[in-house]
């Protein structure tokens, strides 16, 4: 059964159950893992090798996880060991299991060299509390006081939570490379905004995409600025990713994403992201008329309620698109006396 939407199409109209497996190519096996946040699962792929498996990212780690990974390893993937994991970026979601299946099987770790570094530092890199960083950077977007008292209160997230230690050693994934997998030779194309040095793959055999989530139907990524490097761009990152890789879709191709469902229609779903940050772009540019913080932009760069499980990516985007049309020299901006940058379009 398929949906249609707008030139996109859904060849499947509902994803696997948590923890099993279908096929949506030759020798690719869609698997769905759930996530403890409010994006509840992510989509895995494994890549038949022969006598082992090729995975596209891996879950988080967790005694939910584990008890998944269990049956599925010896049921639907035929009791074959995982010789590979391909990270398409650092985020938990993605990483978590990587040091599990390197642990158990020696599996090899392919990355960009980012995406690994990042993973391995943020693993190692455990706070019990929130870092004067971390709050300067709250501070000047603005944040709700209440949010700000509780962040600094509590222990906050940290990468081992959720994710096996990864030890040295990877293999490099870089821009322009070709990698065999799953009986197919795939085009490496890297993105960037939503993660840095963010892989995807394209099938130079048949019409399929491995996008992790740099390419995701139904959903926009989230483009966020973190307190590690508070005046970056990344919007304007993603929307050169977005130009760029635009080139490569054709209508056919079927686009397996870190999240929600395969589609095709990749030239429709570019345009969207690209038009739904351009978008958002203009309605801020008329919000600051007057002098706001970032937290103050939600209403013209959100099209829904904004909560405690969404408040924090919230933020972080809002900064990203100040942060944008501040280095486009649009905006100026300006300390208030509590810290918090007030933005403004300049005359």
């Amino acid at each position: 059964m398929s949906r249609d939407t707008v030139g996109i199409r859904y060849p499947w109209a509902e994803a696997p159950e948590n923890g099993t497996a279908i096929e949506v190519a030759e020798g690719i096996l869609w698997i769905r893992m759930p996530l403890p946040m409010t994006l509840n699962h992510v989509n895995i792929y494994a890549l038949d090798e022969g006598d082992s498996w090729t995975l596209i990212d891996c879950g988080v780690y967790s005694k939910t996880s584990l008890a998944l990974w269990e049956p599925l390893l010896a049921g639907a993937m035929g009791g074959k060991p995982v010789g590979r994991v391909i990270l398409t970026h650092h985020h938990p979601d993605h990483v978590g299991m990587a040091g599990w299946f390197k642990a158990r099987y020696g599996a090899e770790i392919a990355a960009t060299r980012t995406a690994f570094l990042m993973t391995r530092m943020l693993i190692l890199d455990e706070q019990t509390e929130a870092t004067p960083e971390s709050v300067a950077f709250w501070k000047s977007a603005g944040m709700d006081p209440d949010v700000l008292e509780k962040r600094r209160q509590e222990r906050p997230f940290n990468f081992s939570d959720i994710c096996h230690p990864l030890p040295v050693g990877y293999s490099r994934i870089q821009q322009g490379d070709v990698v065999r997998a799953g009986g197919r030779d795939w085009d490496i194309h890297i993105g960037h905004g939503h993660a840095p040095e963010h892989l995807t793959m394209w099938s130079r055999d048949d019409d399929l995409v491995l996008s992790g989530d740099q390419i995701l139907p139904s959903i926009s990524p989230n483009i966020g600025v973190h307190p590690t490097e508070p005046d970056a761009d990344p919007l304007g990152e993603w929307m050169e990713s977005c130009e760029r890789l635009q080139l490569l879709v054709n209508q056919d191709q079927l686009v397996l994403g870190g999240h929600k469902l395969p589609f095709t229609g990749a030239p429709t779903r570019m345009r969207q992201l690209l038009d739904n940050h351009h978008g958002a772009l203009r309605r801020l540019r008329d919000h600051l008329q007057d002098p706001r913080t970032a937290a103050e932009c939600f209403p013209p760069l959100f099209k829904r309620r904004i909560d405690g499980g969404t408040y924090g990516l919230a933020l972080v985007e809002a900064v990203a698109h100040l942060n944008h049309l501040h280095q486009t020299g649009e905006v100026a901006r300006e300390r208030r006396e509590d810290d918090a940058w007030l933005w403004r379009m300049k005359d």
